[in-house]
């Protein structure tokens, strides 16, 4: 019986040769990458989320933002003639996990940073039809009202700390401090505002 009829027909090795495919074929891929510059440098002028964008960012997840927008720019012209510079690796170091998603009910946000006022994202989340008047997006006017919690990032940024991210441990102590008084609305607009900022934009 040959190799191929055998492996097609015995249950057991069937499945023994597909974890070694994909096994051997992931790693040829994925391996190299953890070498390349490219991959694990951070771009120039990128720093760990200050502990308010990391609060937004947090919101940004719990309120499943993901689940319409994108935040990656593939290199075609028209994604970056609409939405600016293609991403690259060197901005997403600091991410845990990845927000990326593939959705696009709305807008890419990967260069919205600095395109709008903080004043116009809040009028935005509280009701974007006053700003779009074809938005489909849903309102987050709670957002305005819900505190942040300082322990919360606190902890946060540990475990960050604890996986890589260079926190150091006087701005795990002072986060408590710097989102202080702040609302999930300015930490969200915090969030936001820092999205893509440090690769030039084409306009």
């Amino acid at each position: 019986m040959g190799l191929q009829k055998k492996s097609e027909t015995n249950l057991f090795w069937l499945i023994v040769l597909i974890i070694l495919t994909v096994s051997v074929g992931g790693i040829v891929q994925i391996v190299p990458l953890y070498y390349q510059k490219s991959t694990t440098e951070a771009v120039a002028g990128l720093t760990p989320y200050p502990a308010l964008q990391l609060a937004g960012r947090d919101i940004y997840q719990k309120e499943g933002c993901m689940s319409c927008h994108s935040q990656m720019i593939r290199p075609f012209r028209a994604e970056t003639e609409r939405y600016g510079h293609y991403s690259v690796a060197g901005e997403f170091v600091y991410d845990h996990p990845f927000l990326w998603s593939s959705k696009r009910t709305g807008p890419d946000l990967a260069r919205v940073g600095g395109r709008y006022s903080d004043e116009w994202h809040r009028v935005h989340m509280i009701n974007p039809r006053d700003v779009v008047p074809e938005s489909i997006m849903p309102s987050y006017p709670w957002l305005d009202n819900n505190e942040i919690d300082g322990p919360t990032i606190q902890k946060h940024m540990t475990a960050l700390q604890t996986i890589g991210v260079p926190y150091s441990d006087e701005e795990i102590a002072a986060a408590a401090d710097a989102v202080s008084g702040k609302t999930e609305m300015d930490a969200l607009i915090a969030y936001l505002q820092g999205l893509g900022i440090h690769v030039k934009i084409r306009r």
